[in-house]
């Protein structure tokens, strides 16, 4: 298998992303190999003062980077050698299997549409967040934040790619799906989410079990929660307050502590003919090495394949 990890991307980059490939290349063993996409003497430079050897890794020089100020749908043709346009070009021809970039999350998105396309019959790619529970599992929550305006048949198509990122890449059996909304009531909610319930409830490919609260995203009695990238994403980044709340608190819990970014790494993009990793920015070397694991996970479990086969 062979990894491509953007080195330029992240705001601890590029001494994070190297320390994150290290520790990542001890945990996938020699069958496994990580290309660099980043300036080839940075690279080398940065393994030097570990005292690491470049041959642990295949290096692709890209001297260019796309920043967070970059306009996403502009940077990749402006930037042809970035790590972000050169890792989507190696992806798209088969050089590598799985391409990740803790980088520009716009620019990770316009690249894995126009440079691999999306998947014939997916209306929009998303991306996932996957929630702690309570209970010792994990649910998935998607979109979080790729579509912030969506038609009731995109929430649909959202459901498919939840559950069969659930079935195939965490291992849950028929994944339970749930709309979330401001009521469990069938006539709860917006023109959208009422929509969105009537098609999902007249599904006979989904275990949707209707409507969920707010109050029961971290319950687990569900595996995966349905809603547009705007509602998603403000679920999301409350999680993340609140667990750095605590942190700042000096208030020490199990259970939220789970709530790290660190221990996933990163969120495949759905729907895309490939397979493409996005990171968060702040991540550190763990997180760069749970992404690369995760990366890993997803390439193994044949992930767009089973997705290409539901919509086909």
């Amino acid at each position: 298998m062979r990894i491509g990890l953007d080195v330029s991307g992240g705001d601890f980059a590029p001494q994070a992303t190297i320390d994150g490939a290290l520790l990542a290349k001890q945990a996938l063993g020699s069958d496994v190999t990580i290309v660099l996409f980043g300036d080839e003497l940075v690279i080398q430079k940065e393994l030097a003062s570990r005292a690491q050897s470049a041959q642990l890794f295949e290096i692709i020089h890209a001297p260019e980077v796309i920043t967070y100020n970059d306009h996403p749908t502009r940077a990749l043709p402006k930037k042809p050698n970035s790590s972000i346009a050169l890792g989507f070009d190696a992806l798209s021809k088969g050089l590598i299997d799985v391409f990740a970039s803790n980088g520009n999350t716009g620019a990770m998105l316009v690249g894995s549409m126009y440079k691999l396309n999306t998947i014939p019959g997916v209306i929009r790619p998303c991306i996932t967040s996957t929630l702690p529970t309570i209970n010792g599992g994990k649910t998935v929550l998607l979109d979080v934040g790729s579509n912030a305006d969506c038609k009731s048949d995109v929430l649909y198509q959202f459901a498919v790619l939840g559950s069969v990122y659930a079935s195939n890449v965490l291992g849950i059996e028929n994944p339970k799906v749930a709309l979330l909304n401001i009521g469990e009531e069938d006539s709860k909610g917006n023109l959208l989410s009422i929509s969105a319930f009537k098609l999902l409830a007249d599904s006979d490919e989904l275990n949707f079990t209707g409507n969920i609260e707010g109050r029961d995203l971290f319950t687990g009695i569900v595996d995966v929660i349905v809603c547009d990238g705007f509602t998603g994403n403000i679920v999301l980044k409350e999680a993340e307050g609140i667990y750095t709340l605590m942190k700042q608190r000096g208030i020490k819990d199990e259970y939220f502590d789970r709530f790290n970014y660190e221990n996933y790494g990163g969120t495949p993009i759905l729907g895309v003919k490939g397979n493409a990793i996005i990171g968060h920015g702040i991540s550190n070397e763990t997180a760069v090495k749970n992404m690369l694991l995760h990366a890993h996970d997803v390439v193994s479990s044949e992930l767009t394949d089973k997705i290409n086969e539901a919509f086909n």
